[in-house]
């Protein structure tokens, strides 16, 4: 028996793990140890449906009878596969199933197809509303409409279109009812998305992000929509149920599968990553910049990471001013669904739950948000897993037949019922935009309490009374259906609501602040009243709901006087369009109560500031005056976020003050670098040669760095950093002119090629002659093996690209019973892997990190990676070939894209290059990863290496 902890608001709450045997999965067969699940003692999981009920779950929605709905994705990835080896039924498009527990014995015996359509290609997204079913399938938002209640759609509405990513994880995905009575959704970074709503109103936003299909092949950053900005990356969006009012609620993510709202209003989301030790949960404010791009779009985390920032603080851009705090770090994995159980049917401990599928770990995570100041503290506990705990070490490789890491949750919803529901896509894999099972198989989990049977309420929705109790309901799109009937009674159903309010549970009192608010002047006059609870929340949820139905600028002085941070937060969030005149009296106030620590609060004054930065900066400099060398906290945080052109000479000043400490200084930098303006650009290369080594190094980081793209167009940066070339580079020159030259005898020429594949130029070069044609078969398969050994790891990455190496063919399921000896399998990574890839503290951060890769994978998938590295390339590691003007060719990952493009080559060193010198530009196909044959690794090298890297 296992012990878990799980955290209530501080107070800890012990239950052990019970072992439930689930019922009889057909695919494992009956009793196997694989089918079973692992929760919290009080509560038990039950197999309510499996395929052939239905087939590969991506996501679901339930409605007010109880009834799962489901989109499937059979024709995922269906580019990858034959025909002949997927699974056959009759295709018109992908299908949306109602799966239905008719008898009410806890198990779905029934399941009807509610829609086949070609428009659906593995959609990622559903929303049941009432007699509307909403589907999100990039590139459009379908809304389904069941007129006379048949269970089959009588109409179909591309309701919003233009997103990108089709067939594309990193595309649209599933809409939720928030409780402001409005849609909130979301899409992944696989863009360009152009959006327009209803009112014309239309969203422009991409990224340098191209990859995963081979229709996501155009993409760009610095796009701008109708407000004048910049969204980028992946975006949460809303938009009123008439199709108008489209907003960009947050953006910059990677991959966020899901957002989900609570009852205050707060946003929830989880993200993937591209390396496997950084994914996350976050707490979502509105505006928010969750980091994974530049702010514009047109640079790869990868470009931007500096000196001493770990993969974490890189990987989500947490030393940039305007980026939003991460959240919690959940490691590797690929984070999927996620909930906020707000239902009182599972037990009082588990209400406030937020909860986070991760499919990459086997396991669904549990939070119960902590307040912080103007956020939320995330402490995460394993809550539901095919593991007894999902973190434990597990020896893979030591066993064939284990296919508890199948378990793959792609969605967690709760029923009207109160019970949690779990979608299960099972797959050997997840993620990189690959499925091993063929069969399509899927199932759906339910989790109820121990020993008591939930049912779904009848709902009469026909009557004040039965709203209300929808209103009340624990699944979100059936508690819309009470928000919406009750809003069209107007303040006729003013008592009813406001009984509301002395309810015990805590989120039935915030939806009725919310509904109140869009009840006429008497609903709006009873929660303006509420701005004065002794209640922060009530506060917070009263000014939210007062903004969402109205102008707020009546509020806005006061409640920035607010001694609830969160309150303010929002209150800087609302100032973000107000002009200055309007909004300085408010700015000031949230510049007087700001403690100089609060990440949230300070990202909101920032917010507040968009379009003012050397207005509100004057008010910093007003509220706090000092000496740049003394600046207090709130200083020299407000100036680091806003950081105006006004600021450089302080900046300059602060950054080379030996009183300063070095963080502080390294802070007053990273401000400077953010300026565009050749001011800052001149203070930054003065600062290059200051005394003070940590000063000299970072800022010459920055003027390396900024010339290749915010201050390129400063100053002639390639005068000032010209390099003459080497008399070695030369010598290579000359020789590769003899390699080409037809005129000479061959043996000349193979000899000047022999001469080239030692030299770490010389290489490079012959990989361009070969790239382009230009090298004749003869000399290089002369030259191929010294290739393999020369001195330079790029050329002899490169070098497997171009270059055939002999080798015998790798059976991966004769490996796979092959014994794995790990203390051998340690010294292959430190000899053939280590220079690219990082495990533990071993390694490089070129490829991707490698140390946290046994909670993802498992054995046979992990050979497969090693062995066919080019079937699903890592995103952000996609290969690159670009010559210039002048025949110069550079191979690597592509960084940066935009008037300067940078390439990281496969040793690590970085390559810009001015775009209008480009001739051309490709995306090789193959992964820049060897294969094992051209590393001379034979099964049994191979057999160690998976063991070591599966053990850790």
């Amino acid at each position: 028996m296992k012990v878990n902890t799980f955290f209530r608001y501080g107070t800890p709450i012990l239950g052990s793990i019970l072992l439930l045997t689930l019922s009889a999965v057909s695919l494992l067969g009956p009793g196997d140890e694989n089918s079973r699940l692992y929760v919290p003692d009080d509560l038990e999981a039950t197999l309510w449906a499996e395929a052939p009920l239905f087939y590969n779950p991506t996501n679901m929605d339930i409605d007010a009878r109880g009834r799962v709905w489901i989109t499937e994705a059979v024709n995922y990835r269906s580019f990858k596969t034959k025909p002949e080896e997927r699974l056959s039924h009759e295709q018109k498009g992908d299908r949306v199933m109602i799966l239905e527990d008719k008898d009410g014995d806890g198990r779905a015996e029934s399941s009807k197809v509610y829609v086949e359509d070609t428009l659906l290609t593995a959609p990622l997204g559903i929303a049941v509303i009432g007699n509307k079913v909403i589907v999100s399938c990039a590139p459009n938002l379908i809304i389904y409409t069941d007129l006379d209640g048949d269970d089959k759609p009588d109409k179909r509405e591309i309701f919003l279109t233009g997103f990108g990513g089709f067939d594309h994880d990193h595309s649209l995905h599933s809409l939720v009812t928030g409780p402001d009575g409005r849609w909130y959704f979301n899409t992944g970074n696989a863009g360009p998305h152009t959006v327009a709503d209803q009112d014309g109103w239309t969203l422009r936003s991409g990224s340098l992000y191209t990859g995963g299909t081979p229709y996501n092949d155009k993409n760009e950053g610095n796009r701008k929509s109708d407000d004048g900005r910049v969204w980028v990356g992946g975006l949460a969006l809303r938009i009123n149920p008439d199709g108008t009012g489209l907003k960009v609620m947050g953006h910059n993510f990677r991959n966020s599968y899901e957002v989900c709202l609570d009852s205050y209003g707060n946003m929830w989301q989880n993200d993937n990553d591209d390396q496997v030790i950084t994914c996350r949960v976050s707490f979502l404010p509105e505006n928010g910049n969750a980091g994974y791009f530049a702010a514009d779009g047109t640079r790869f985390w990868q470009a931007d990471r500096r000196p001493g920032q770990t993969m974490f603080e890189a990987h989500w851009h947490q030393d940039d001013p305007g980026v939003m705090p991460a959240g919690d770090n959940t490691g590797a994995g690929s984070p999927t669904g996620i909930v906020f159980y707000e239902g009182d049917e599972l037990g009082e401990k588990y209400r406030g739950t937020l909860l986070s599928c991760e499919a990459g770990r086997n396991v669904i995570f549990a939070y119960q948000p902590e307040k912080q100041g103007a956020g939320f503290t995330l402490n995460r506990k394993d809550l539901i897993s095919s593991f007894p705990q999902a973190s434990e070490r597990y020896e893979w490789f030591e066993t064939d037949t284990d296919t508890r890491k199948w378990f793959r949750p792609s969605d967690v919803a709760v029923g009207p019922d109160g019970a949690l529901y779990i979608a299960d896509w099972y797959d050997p894999i997840v993620g990189g935009h690959a499925m091993q099972d063929k069969k399509g198989y899927g199932r759906i989990y339910r989790i109820t309490p121990k020993g008591k049977k939930l049912t779904a309420p009848t709902l009469n929705l026909t009557t004040t009374e039965g709203l209300v109790q929808a209103l009340k309901n624990p699944a979100v799109n059936v508690r819309a259906l009470g928000f919406e009937g009750l809003k069209k009674k107007g303040d006729g159903v003013l008592e009813e609501v406001q009984t509301m309010l002395t309810a015990e549970n805590p989120y039935h009192r915030a939806r009725a602040i919310w509904l109140l608010a869009q009840l006429g002047d008497k609903g709006k006059n009873a929660v303006e009243k509420m701005l004065d609870s002794p209640d922060a929340t009530v506060r917070l949820t009263a000014f939210r709901a007062l903004r969402a139905a109205s102008d707020p600028s009546p509020y806005l002085v006061k409640m920035a006087q607010d001694p609830d941070a969160a309150v303010r937060r929002e209150v800087g969030i609302a100032l973000r369009d107000v002009p200055h005149a309007e909004a300085k009296v408010s700015i000031q106030n949230l510049i007087k109560r700001y403690d100089g620590q609060d990440p949230w609060l300070l990202e909101a004054l920032g917010t507040a500031a968009d379009g003012k930065e050397t207005d509100v900066y004057a008010l910093v400099k007003g509220t706090y005056p000092a000496d740049p060398v003394q600046w207090s906290p709130q200083r020299a945080n407000l100036t680091w976020r806003l950081h105006p052109v006004q600021a450089i000479d302080d900046l300059k000043i602060r950054a080379a003050s030996e009183k300063v400490p070095p963080a502080e200084r390294r802070k007053a930098l990273t401000a400077l670098a953010f300026i565009n303006d050749r001011k800052a650009a001149e203070a930054m290369i003065a600062l290059s040669k200051s005394h003070l080594p940590d000063v000299s190094s970072t800022a010459l980081w920055w003027v390396n760095f900024r010339k290749t793209n915010d201050w390129a167009n400063l100053m002639d940066w390639e005068t000032a950093t010209a390099q003459v070339l080497s008399p070695e580079y030369k010598r290579m020159l000359e020789l590769k002119q003899k390699v080409t030259d037809k005129s000479l005898p061959e043996p000349q020429r193979i000899e000047a090629a022999r001469s080239m594949a030692d030299n770490a130029s010389g290489g490079n070069m012959l990989i361009d002659l070969k790239s382009q044609g230009q090298l004749p078969g003869t000399i290089a398969t002369v030259v191929s093996e010294q290739l393999f050994k020369n001195p330079d790891q790029n050329v002899r990455v490169m070098a497997s690209q171009f270059f055939a190496r002999q080798g015998k063919e790798l059976k991966m399921d004769f490996v796979a019973r092959m014994k794995a000896d790990v203390s051998h399998g340690k010294s292959v990574f430190e000899t053939n892997c280590a220079t690219c890839h990082r495990h533990g503290e071993q390694g490089a951060d070129i490829g991707p990190d490698l140390t946290m890769i046994h909670q993802k994978f498992d054995k046979m998938t992990l050979l497969d990676a090693i062995v066919n590295p080019s079937a699903s390339i890592v995103f952000g590691y996609e290969a690159y070939t670009v010559t210039t003007k002048k025949g110069e060719t550079y191979f690597g990952f592509l960084l940066s894209d935009g008037p300067t493009v940078v390439l990281k080559d496969a040793a690590g060193q970085r390559h810009a290059i001015k775009a209008d010198q480009i001739k051309s530009r490709e995306k090789l196909p193959t992964s820049l990863m060897p294969e094992p044959t051209s590393l001379g690794l034979d099964e049994q090298s191979l057999a160690d290496l998976t063991g070591y890297l599966l053990s850790f």
